[in-house]
């Protein structure tokens, strides 16, 4: 059917406070018209606060991003049709009515795909920076930051241990 073209992420405008709604029509219509392989994903990005009211607190879930909803889909006539017609969507992002996929990058550091990424290291590990500045540098593995994909790891300079915050792709296994 469309299966040449790539399912991307598109922002779509919503009536504040309607986002979960839009979502389960949305949703809704998908299931109806059979869209699957057109529409496959659609997100209200969320994040948990933490609310301090008096003396009390409590954690909540709040939108990112208030007014938008992100949803994968392959953008044909069909499926642009579907989306812009459901109620409580004012419109897509982008230039007039030509809707501007997300790039990768935008994806990924909006947090709403996040890659799974394998490392083959552990807090103690010993490792060699293969780039950047401290290019050649052994230290050892301090801490793991998944969510950043960082590594913290201690290396030895001029005589003095000195924590360092590297990307994953910065450091490789001593065997």
């Amino acid at each position: 059917m469309y299966m040449a073209e790539e399912a991307r992420w598109y922002v779509v405008h919503t009536f504040s406070g309607y986002e979960k709604k839009v979502q389960a029509n949305i949703e809704k219509s998908v299931e109806n018209r059979n869209l699957h392989d057109l529409i496959q994903d659609i997100k209200v990005p969320m994040e948990e606060v933490v609310e301090t009211k008096g003396e009390e607190q409590k954690v909540v879930q709040r939108k990112v991003f208030p007014g938008y909803v992100m949803v994968k889909m392959v953008m044909t006539d069909d499926s642009w049709y579907v989306i812009r017609n459901t109620r409580g969507v004012t419109g897509f992002v982008g230039p007039g009515s030509k809707p501007v996929p997300l790039t990768d990058e935008e994806v990924y550091t909006m947090g709403i795909e996040r890659k799974t990424v394998s490392i083959n290291f552990e807090v103690g590990s010993s490792v060699r920076v293969c780039a950047g500045p401290l290019s050649d540098f052994v230290g050892t593995v301090d801490e793991i930051n998944m969510e950043k994909q960082s590594v913290r790891v201690i290396v030895s300079m001029f005589g003095r241990e000195t924590p360092v915050e590297l990307d994953f792709s910065q450091i490789e296994v001593l065997q």
